[in-house]
């Protein structure tokens, strides 16, 4: 039932569901946040709390046919999302909102060791995707992902899926066979003459010898150097949309994530990079040199349209990858995190749960712990020699 929201801000009821307990409401700012903020902050967040509770009431579960939650779901998001936003400011010492990506993956991370019951931790994060819905459709964020699924209905946390040994293998063969330069005729002569530069290096030809069948010999590296970054340092989607050109040392084989731009502001990291995607790199920035979108940026990598890349976006890539390589995902998670899952499981494999932590950029020892699992094909190996 759709309902005329008769707001007043004496405790910020906005609507009284009849299913619900007499004279019980939906909340704007619960009494928990009494003197928490300041009256500028007060009214700011009251403004844009009424309009994400709205929304859900009114389109949010559908939007596109305008069909809103239930209102006991909204009752319940309004205090399981504000809750969120207090433990945020708590820990930034300071107001924010809305909040980002990261901020929900800190939250996140922080429930999965927590000792909230894990009804109540799914309960939580369908509460903030609900927030993060109402982010996408009204402010056109990417809908944010989590490394960890909490089950709203039943038992426990699910880390995502991850990429098996060979599957890694066949996205990074994918990826390499993705990107082209712009076509010689597409080409004006002023751009012509900058890719002509670019040809000449990437073959180690002199400048005046470069001819048009050259073209056809060069591929594009910008998805290539993408996929293999993340297949190696198991990028974040928010850490892909932040990167940039300042992270790359090729010549040393690695990426330098300074503190202020790292995913959860945690500390400088330094992520070990295979020779291969070294050489990517340092192939992608003089390619990308020649590419009008990148001009006036340090990212490293955006779209066609020249935006950051986004979790759907990136979702998007990894499936069409999934396609080429003949891998099946009908049955599995398959989003960015599964490529950082498979390098924090393998890491874990090979080597340590210290050396998956340091590529990884955790900060608790605990958030590496999932990766203490035995692969499916190390269990296979070891049922193979029990007989």
């Amino acid at each position: 039932m759709k309902i005329d929201l008769p707001i007043t801000l004496n405790n910020c009821d906005i609507g009284v569901d009849p299913d619900l307990d007499p004279g019980r409401s939906i909340v704007v700012v619960p009494k928990t946040h009494d003197g928490v903020l300041s009256e500028k902050q007060l009214v700011d967040y009251k403004e844009q709390r009424i309009q994400f509770l709205s929304w859900l009431l009114n389109v949010g579960k559908n939007p596109n046919r305008a069909e809103g939650y239930a209102e006991y779901t909204v009752y319940s998001d309004s205090y399981r999302t504000a809750r969120f936003d207090k433990w945020l400011w708590e820990r930034n010492g300071d107001y924010k909102y809305p909040p980002e990506e990261a901020d929900a993956q800190a939250f996140i991370e922080h429930l999965a060791f927590s000792d909230t019951g894990q009804v109540e931790k799914g309960k939580l994060q369908e509460a903030i995707n609900h927030l993060s819905k109402w982010l996408h459709y009204t402010r056109g964020e990417p809908e944010w992902e989590f490394e960890y699924t909490f089950r709203s209905r039943g038992s426990s946390l699910e880390p995502r899926d991850y990429l098996s040994e060979p599957e890694r293998r066949k996205i990074r063969q994918a990826a390499l066979n993705e990107g082209n330069i712009p076509a010689y005729d597409s080409l004006t002569p002023q751009e012509r003459s900058g890719w002509k530069h670019h040809v000449a290096t990437v073959l180690g030809k002199p400048y005046e010898e470069v001819t048009k069948d050259d073209w056809d010999e060069i591929d594009g590296w910008e998805i290539t150097s993408l996929v293999w970054t993340s297949l190696d340092a198991g990028l974040r989607p928010d850490e892909v949309s932040n990167a940039t050109t300042k992270w790359v040392d090729y010549k040393n084989g690695v990426l330098r994530i300074p503190y202020e731009e790292s995913s959860k502001n945690e500390g400088n990291w330094t992520v070990s990079l295979t020779n291969r995607t070294a050489t990517a790199l340092q192939r992608w920035l003089t390619e990308r040199e020649q590419i009008p979108r990148y001009e006036g940026t340090d990212a490293l990598w955006l779209t066609t349209h020249g935006n950051p890349f986004g979790s759907k976006s990136l979702a998007r890539l990894l499936r069409r990858l999934c396609d080429q390589a003949e891998i099946d995902y009908e049955n599995r998670q398959m989003s960015w995190y599964t490529i950082r899952h498979s390098v924090g499981t393998y890491m874990t494999h090979h080597r340590d749960l210290k050396a998956a932590k340091d590529q990884l950029r955790h900060k608790s020892p605990k958030t590496t712990m999932k990766y203490d699992q035995v692969s499916v094909e190390a269990r296979r190996d070891v049922l193979d020699k029990m007989g």
